[in-house]
């Protein structure tokens, strides 16, 4: 689905560049990729770190696996093939995020490594990837949406964690145990570290 079909376009430079961005913003554009099984608080961590984020004057938006695919993505399903072009495609768009100086935050499944590293490659040096690490029976008792229950009776195909294959990251930026840890403590942890990496200041955090 990624094959480049439109042809006779030029990639166009604009005036206002990334950097004249970050100073307008007061801190880099970066993307906060969240990953982990349905359940495992990707979507509870995004938005509590982007609400605190916001509270610190820091520009954020969050893009959420469901919502997106109310709009951008309601043309895929959730086939392997298709689960790889939405993560493509968000990839994409977080791309665009970071450039416009944002700090995005990305909650989304993405079950698979490859595809992981190729968001990770469309802006090297500005992803950071949380792996939010829960145990399935953790996940699976919490079940916010009822997917892992209509999973076990069969009524869902290709459910990751049950009858689909999740790829944990090896090497992630943050690993947090979201099945023992608050949420707030793990967006604390999330602060530090954008606070040593530089994206933000320490006064943003103080």
């Amino acid at each position: 689905m990624s094959e480049q079909k439109a042809t006779n376009i030029t990639w166009h430079e604009h005036g206002v560049t990334t950097k004249d961005l970050e100073r307008l913003h007061g801190h880099r554009g970066v993307t906060i990729w969240f990953t982990g099984l349905s359940g495992s608080g990707k979507s509870t961590l995004a938005n509590a770190a982007a609400a605190a984020l916001h509270e610190r004057k820091v520009s954020t938006v969050v893009l959420d696996g469901d919502n997106i695919r109310h709009g951008l993505n309601k043309d895929l399903g959730f086939s392997p093939e298709e689960r790889v072009e939405n993560i493509r495609r968000i990839g994409e768009v977080a791309k665009l995020f970071t450039a416009a100086g944002v700090v995005n935050l990305t909650a989304f499944i993405s079950p698979y490594v490859a595809d992981r590293r190729i968001a990770r490659e469309l802006q090297p040096g500005s992803f950071i990837e949380v792996f939010c690490d829960a145990d399935l029976e953790v996940c699976e008792r919490r079940d916010p949406k009822g997917m892992y229950r209509k999973a076990r009776a069969g009524e869902i195909r290709g459910f990751t964690g049950i009858d689909a294959p999740y790829e944990p990251p090896a090497r992630p930026e943050l690993r947090l145990d979201t099945d023992r840890r608050p949420v707030e403590a793990c967006v604390e942890e999330i602060l530090r570290f954008l606070e040593r990496k530089s994206v933000i200041t320490r006064a943003d955090v103080a």
